[in-house]
């Protein structure tokens, strides 16, 4: 198997047990409907470590485009590969939605809520203030990349840092999801949100393109400043790229403060 097949079929079976669960929650009659917050993020963390351990081996299991930049920009990947990498992880997660279509196909009709039909493919914010989504991504991004990086730095037995992967995307989940749904991967929110638009869902309303962007940017900010942030600190690499990426973060951070009083109560 080549490493775009490996990153494709990963992300496809990341995006189909996230996505799953999620299906399983949230859609009429399935024999999961209203599990809850744990059982998601619990249930996404499991996606992430079956997906790495499924090709790992062959691609590194990246699975995020953030992360997949995050490491380039440090000098762990190289910049050559990172399109083809990006572009098997956008189509794994478009086939990743369209699975899960099909697998709760008689479901879709019977579930009269369209934000929660959404909310199986793609992220909305719990309440929409564009500059703290943002953060939220950032944040969230920047300790997945981080976490990630730092247990590299750890003596881990063979075989057990994709499943450290997986917990460290339920701590996100549990602790920074709540404000934004935690995408902290373009690919995870884009292709799944490409899939809904395209599906003939049964009165699944928008696909909430105003917000898409959220989830991209975000979590490519975070990723690369995770990545410098772990150069910077944990290895004493001094970088101006570290910095540039701080003040630009600085910033929508000033910015957000600024704004978030415009927010309405009911929003």
């Amino acid at each position: 198997m080549s490493t775009f097949t490996a990153e494709l079929v990963g992300t496809m079976l990341l995006i189909l047990f996230g996505g799953g669960v999620v299906a399983g929650v949230s859609l009429h009659k399935s024999k999961g409907f209203g599990g809850g917050w744990v059982v998601i993020t619990f249930a996404w963390g499991l996606a992430v470590a079956m997906a790495a351990y499924a090709v790992g081996g062959i691609s590194g299991a990246h699975l995020n485009p953030a992360l997949t930049i995050g490491l380039a920009t440090i000098g762990n990947f190289p910049w050559a590969d990172v399109p083809m990498y990006i572009l098997a992880q956008l189509i794994g997660a478009i086939l990743g939605g369209i699975l899960v279509y099909f697998m709760y196909l008689p479901h879709w009709k019977g579930t009269i809520d369209s934000a929660a039909k959404l909310g199986v493919f793609a992220t909305m914010p719990a309440i929409n203030h564009p500059l703290s989504n943002l953060i939220a991504e950032i944040i969230g991004t920047f300790a997945l990349v981080l976490g990630i990086l730092a247990l590299g730095t750890n003596d881990i037995v063979d075989g057990l840092n994709p499943f450290l992967v997986g917990m460290l995307i339920v701590v996100i989940g549990m602790a920074l999801g709540g404000p934004t749904g935690y995408a902290i991967n373009p690919a995870r929110d884009l292709g799944p949100r490409i899939a809904h638009a395209i599906l003939p869902i049964p009165g699944k309303g928008h696909s909430g393109w105003s917000y898409a962007w959220v989830p991209v940017v975000g979590p490519i900010i975070g990723g690369v400043f995770g990545a410098l942030f772990f150069q910077q600190l944990f290895e004493g690499e001094n970088s101006v790229a570290f910095w540039l990426v701080a003040i630009i973060i600085l910033a929508i951070f000033i910015a957000a403060q600024m704004t978030v009083k415009h927010v309405k109560d009911n929003d």
